[in-house]
């Protein structure tokens, strides 16, 4: 893509990285957030900041957004002050916030009568791949778009797949949420076990987590729990929002998923024990409270 103005909406936890390596590629960069504080780092760096995200539209060839919920969304992109209302004829719009599908679609269509193209990328890798520059991201799309934009996506990520149409990437994030859910509870279980029967976790870690129990979330987030280091790397808030996502997809297509639907009830108590801007392997605590251990 030959323009290098670039608009972003959507500096927490994972997109104020992003929005960084961006910057830093020497990209020229107008930036809005809700909370306006969350992007001075960006501004120092010489970022512009815009009061709504139709101004930062307005002034982008190109809109990168990443925010909360699929309401979030809907307001920052769909809203009277939204990126639509002040996005030029040929620009291109990218979500990546994890949301809903029928919302990807539905922006891609809103986005097309207005001849601006749209992708959903929504990304996993969470703060560690967001900071490395390592994340996965999936696309859907246009498959031309995708291929113009692709080039940013290298700047963020290292995994970077086209998955279809619009929507599907928001379906293989979907798949990926689901996947982590239940591989967290057996991450917790494994090391509350090896905790009850006197072993060194680091050296569980080490050992099982170079064999066929190797995971992402093992090897990452289990060092954490180690270390009762519970900061967000990702919200157990907007996890469970996935969560929920999830599940309402699935019963739209008839899909039985009850080892989701576990895996979510489980992170409901997180958020009822007020541990929601924990990060999502704060389960751990969950888990131990259930079985009487402190540590």
């Amino acid at each position: 893509m030959n323009s290098k103005r670039v608009g972003w909406i959507g500096t927490g936890v994972m997109g104020r990285s992003m929005c960084m390596h961006i910057l830093k590629a020497g990209y020229e960069v107008t930036v809005h957030n809700r909370t306006k504080e969350k992007s001075e780092d960006l501004v120092r760096e010489g970022a512009e900041w815009k009061d709504t995200p139709r101004e930062v539209a307005e002034e982008s060839d190109i809109v990168f957004t990443i925010v909360g919920y699929p309401e979030d969304v809907e307001s920052v992109i769909l809203g009277g002050d939204g990126v639509l209302a002040g996005a030029a004829t040929d620009s291109i719009l990218v979500d990546m916030t994890t949301s809903k599908p029928s919302l990807a679609e539905q922006i891609y269509n809103k986005a097309k009568e207005k001849k601006v193209a749209a992708l959903d990328a929504p990304v996993s890798g969470g703060d560690v791949g967001a900071r490395e520059g390592k994340l996965a991201i999936m696309i859907g799309g246009e498959k031309e778009v995708y291929e113009q934009v692709e080039p940013f996506f290298s700047i963020m990520g290292g995994n970077i797949a086209y998955m279809g149409p619009a929507g599907a990437g928001q379906h293989t994030k979907m798949s990926n949420q689901i996947h982590i859910a239940t591989t967290m509870i057996g991450v917790v279980e494994s090391l509350l076990y090896g905790y009850r029967a006197g072993l060194d976790l680091d050296e569980v870690i080490d050992v099982i987590g170079a064999g066929a129990a190797a995971s992402w979330s093992l090897n990452n987030l289990g060092r954490r729990m180690v270390k009762r280091n519970f900061d967000p790397g990702f919200y157990v808030k907007h996890f469970v929002k996935d969560m929920g996502i999830a599940l309402e997809e699935a019963r739209r297509m008839e899909l039985s998923l009850p080892g989701l639907a576990l895996a979510y009830q489980f992170y409901v108590a997180a958020m009822a024990e007020g541990l929601e801007n924990k990060g999502t392997h704060v389960l751990y605590k969950v888990f131990e409270r259930m079985n009487g251990i402190s540590q």
